[in-house]
C-alpha cells in the first residue's frame, strides 16, 4: 500500500506530531508499505529518511511551520499516486487533501491531534474566545464530513470535536508509543551527572517549553513541594520560547537550584533520564493523547496530572497517579503528598507500567491498518467507472 502522510510541518520541527508521523511511518515500512510524507518548508534539511516530499512555504516566524496554499506540481502528482493519504493538519495539508484527492476517490483519513480552541486563546490572545470558537465550530463540521475517516487519539478529544459540532463519525484510535525503549531498570547513578544525590526525590517534565503547557502553574506548584520536602527537585527536560521566562520565575522563587533546565535531550536518551526520576508532572490541559505522559508510565513513573482532555483519558486517578483540578493549592497538596507517600509511588508505578501496555505502537499501527485497507477497499469499487477514469486523465494535466 501506498500510504501518505500529510502534515504543515515536519522535521527538523519537533513536536508531538512530528514524532507520531516519524514513528508511525518506520512501522509501516516495516510492515511493507511505502510511506510518503508531504509537508512545507526546509527544503535543504538533509533528510535522514526516505520518501519526505517539501513544496516551498513561506516560514510563519519561528514557529517552524510554513505557509502555502499548494505542493509543487512533483509533489501534487505524487500524491496523487497513492492509495490513501492520513491528513495530521486540518487547515493547509487538510485543505490540500480534499483538493488533490477527493477528485481521485482516493481515502482522506485526518487524526485531529491538537486542542484548536486551547492554542488559539494562547497563541491569538487578542482573539475572544467565542470569537476563536465560532471559526472552529464554521470550518471543523464540513471539513470532518468531507473526508472518509475522523480518528481521534482519546474520548476526550472526541467530546471536544463534538462540542465544535462535528457530527461526522469518530473513531478512537490512541496515538503509539515504542514502548520497549522505556522499559528501563531505576538508573540513579546517573544522577551525579546533574549533581544530584541517590536519595534525592527527582520529579521531571518532559516536552516543549511553550505558553500552552501551562508551566508557570507547574513551577508554582513545586515551590510549594520545596516548602514542605527538602530534598525535592524538578527536572525539565526540554526546550522552548517560555524557556528565559521559566528560569526567570525559578530564580525568583528562591528555589532556582533545585530546579533544572536540562535542554533539548536526543530522543534516544530520553528512556535514561526519566529513569533516573521518582515521579512525571504535568500541568498542562491542551493536551489530546500526551505521548510524553504515556512514555513516563512506561519508565514506571506515577504521574500527577489535571484533570483535562488527554491527560485524565491517559492516567486513571489513583491508580497510575493523582489527578487534580486546576487549582494551585488543589494541585499542590496532592502532589505533595505523592512525594511523601513512597509505598504509594511504587505501587503506581507498576501500574503505570501495566497500562501502558495498551498504547503499544505495534498494537496501534495494527488497528489503523485495518482502517487504511478497509477505505482502500471500499475506494477501488469507486475507481472503475469511465468519469473516474476521465477525471484521472484530465489531473495529470492540471
Amino acid at each position: 500500500m501506498r500510504i501518505g502522510m500529510m502534515a504543515d510541518t515536519y522535521k527538523p520541527h519537533i513536536s508531538g506530531i512530528t514524532n507520531y508521523i516519524e514513528l508511525n511511518k518506520r512501522y509501516l515500512e516495516q510492515a511493507g508499505h511505502d510511506v510518503f510524507v508531504f509537508t512545507f518548508g526546509n527544503e535543504d534539511y538533509p533528510d535522514e529518511e526516505p520518501h519526505i516530499i517539501r513544496s516551498p512555504g513561506l516560514p510563519l516566524m519561528n514557529t517552524g511551520y510554513y505557509f502555502s496554499l499548494q505542493y509543487s506540481r512533483r509533489a501534487k502528482h505524487l500524491l496523487q499516486t497513492m492509495d490513501i493519504v492520513h491528513v495530521h493538519h486540518p487547515f493547509l495539508s487538510g485543505r490540500l487533501a480534499l483538493r488533490y484527492c477527493r477528485p481521485l476517490n482516493i481515502p482522506i483519513i485526518f487524526t485531529n491531534h491538537t486542542r484548536y480552541d486551547i492554542y488559539a486563546q494562547t497563541y491569538l490572545p487578542g482573539i475572544p474566545a467565542e470569537l476563536s470558537e465560532s471559526l472552529l465550530e464554521a470550518y471543523m463540521p464540513d471539513f470532518c464530513a468531507a473526508v472518509n475517516k475522523v480518528i481521534s487519539p482519546s474520548p476526550g478529544m472526541a467530546t471536544v470535536l463534538r462540542r465544535l459540532k462535528v457530527t461526522a463519525p469518530i473513531t478512537i484510535v490512541p496515538n503509539g508509543v515504542e514502548l520497549q525503549r522505556f522499559y528501563k531498570s531505576e538508573n540513579r547513578s546517573a544522577r551525579q551527572h546533574y549533581g544530584l544525590r541517590p536519595n534525592d526525590l527527582l520529579l521531571v517534565y518532559t516536552g516543549r517549553l511553550a505558553p500552552e503547557k501551562n508551566l508557570p502553574f507547574l513551577l508554582k506548584a513545586f515551590r510549594g513541594v520545596c516548602e514542605a520536602i527538602p530534598n525535592a527537585h524538578l527536572l525539565l527536560v526540554g526546550d522552548g520560547p517560555e524557556r528565559e521566562k521559566l528560569e526567570e520565575q525559578a530564580l525568583e522563587s528562591g528555589y532556582g537550584e533545585r530546579i533544572h533546565f536540562l535542554g533539548r535531550v536526543p530522543y534516544e536518551d530520553l528512556p535514561h533520564h526519566l529513569a533516573m526520576c521518582d515521579i512525571f508532572v504535568t500541568a498542562s490541559v491542551s493536551e489530546v493523547h500526551p505521548l510524553s505522559v504515556i512514555e513516563a508510565m512506561a519508565a514506571g513513573l506515577p504521574v500527577m496530572g489535571i484533570q483535562s482532555v488527554g491527560v485524565g483519558d491517559t492516567v486513571k486517578d489513583g491508580v497510575t497517579g493523582y489527578l487534580s483540578s486546576e487549582d494551585l493549592a488543589a494541585f499542590t497538596a496532592r502532589l505533595t503528598r505523592l512525594c511523601l507517600d513512597e509505598p504509594a509511588r511504587r505501587h503506581m508505578a507498576e501500574q503505570a507500567r501495566k497500562e501502558s501496555e495498551r498504547y503499544d505502537i505495534r498494537r496501534t499501527t495494527a488497528e489503523m491498518l485495518k482502517h487504511y485497507e478497509s477505505l482502500v477497499q471500499e475506494s477501488r469499487s469507486h475507481q472503475r467507472g469511465v468519469g473516474f477514469r476521465l477525471r484521472s486523465f484530465l489531473e495529470k494535466f492540471r
